[in-house]
């Protein structure tokens, strides 16, 4: 991948480096002891990273959890996109003041409303953004490119009032179901990337 840009000042860490496709990442609280959950989404992108050819930086999460009564063993945390026209995973920018994986988890919480403690990376994915980047975003009004940086969430708690509930719907499904249901092809090629991972699900998709 090309190097992080930032849109405001800050030098580059090892943090903002990218992880490990095959690897686990250490154990990360998505809820600060003593830090409430924010009920509203963050806006703007006053913060958001770009890499150095311009590319808007995403990050996605898989939100999953154990179900033994389903092909595979696991669900798969969907919701409603803006349109309410398919399903996706969380996602959202990743902005200069928090790491790809602490990104997905706020996507998760923020879309989905669910909380986890580990996060798995799966790999780097691009798209083409729907929406044309803002006049005074890096692509100038064009039709924006990103890049995502996709986790997995292992979900250990599922909130009862989320910032995006009134536009959102959660929804959960064995991997098969998820992967079928997607909108994006981008993010079914992330689903089936992490699915060939995982034992009773490498032929899913």
């Amino acid at each position: 991948m090309n190097g992080v840009e930032y849109s405001g000042s800050g030098s580059t860490s090892a943090s903002d480096s990218p992880s490990s496709p095959t690897g686990a990442l250490p154990t990360m609280s998505t809820d600060p002891v003593g830090e409430p959950t924010p009920l509203i989404s963050r806006q703007g992108r006053e913060k958001q990273r770009y890499t150095q050819d311009s590319q808007r930086l995403v990050a996605g999460c898989i939100p999953v959890r154990d179900n033994p009564r389903v092909k595979g063993g696991v669900e798969v945390c969907m919701v409603s996109n803006r349109h309410n026209d398919g399903l996706i995973f969380p996602k959202g920018g990743w902005e200069t003041d928090e790491t790809a994986e602490e990104a997905a988890a706020r996507e998760s919480m923020e879309e989905a409303g669910v909380k986890g403690e580990t996060c798995t990376y799966v790999g780097e994915f691009s798209f083409k953004s729907r929406k044309k980047a803002l006049l005074n975003d890096k692509n100038g009004g064009k039709k924006a490119t990103c890049l995502a940086r996709v986790f997995v969430m292992n979900v250990t708690e599922e909130m009862t009032e989320w910032p995006e509930q009134a536009t959102r719907t959660r929804t959960w499904l064995p991997a098969v179901d998820a992967i079928e249901q997607c909108k994006h092809d981008w993010m079914r090629d992330a689903l089936r990337t992490w699915a060939s991972t995982m034992p009773g699900l490498e032929t899913v998709g």
